[in-house]
């Protein structure tokens, strides 16, 4: 897997502003997960994964995009089924997606507090036991069997990032890195918030573009 190393005094991207940094990147599989659940029409966020794809190819990570809302599976029901059945047949390819890469980038609008349903439902199918975690039949309890990759999540939204993070305190965010990925083994997560997608003006949606131009070259 791509490895990336940090150099002395570099500095992190926030949710209202990004400062490009001096990085030592390897070539990676990269994955990007457009989690939009409406695929009828092009949205902030699939121009921010496509800027990301751009920069990322053009650096020469490989890189594959699956998008949630185009593909077709049911809701689990219960958590035998989570611990017993199969993964649909149509959410195979994403996990044999997942295993490949060595970084995930996650996509998804800010809907009632959280990801879109299709979003979750999408994490719930793939991310079984036996796959993504131990199976405690098995002796498998506590492994994390997703280790060795890390993860970026871009939410976006319509109210101001800033408020989200600390008025809400990014209650979903949290539970996401915490309680899937990381319960899962992928890390490090960052995070990208962009606020305001619906007042937005042409400018600055052209700085965020180049920004992620700039994280897809630099592979996180």
């Amino acid at each position: 897997m791509g490895l990336i190393s940090r150099k002395p005094g570099a500095s992190r991207d926030a949710e209202d502003g990004f400062i490009s940094v001096a990085l030592n990147t390897m070539l990676r599989q990269i994955l990007l997960l457009q989690g939009h659940p409406d695929a009828s029409a092009p949205h902030f966020g699939h121009s921010l994964a496509q800027a990301y794809a751009q920069g990322a190819r053009a650096a020469g990570h490989e890189v594959r995009v699956i998008h949630v809302a185009e593909l077709d599976f049911p809701l689990l029901g219960s958590k035998t089924s989570w611990d017993t059945e199969a993964v649909p047949v149509a959410l195979q390819p994403a996990q044999e997606a997942i295993l490949r890469a060595g970084h995930i980038v996650l996509f998804f609008p800010l809907w009632l507090g959280g990801m879109p349903a299709v979003t979750r439902a999408f994490l719930e199918q793939v991310l079984r036991p036996g796959f993504a975690l131990g199976r405690p039949s098995e002796g498998g309890i506590g492994a994390k069997l997703l280790r060795g990759r890390s993860a970026r999540i871009v939410v976006t939204m319509g109210m101001p990032a800033l408020v989200y993070r600390w008025y809400f305190r990014a209650h979903s965010l949290k539970a996401l890195e915490r309680n899937i990925l990381g319960f899962v083994g992928i890390a490090p997560v960052h995070e990208t918030l962009v606020g305001q997608v619906e007042s937005m003006s042409d400018v600055q949606r052209e700085q965020w573009l180049r920004r992620f131009i700039v994280l897809g070259r630099e592979g996180r």
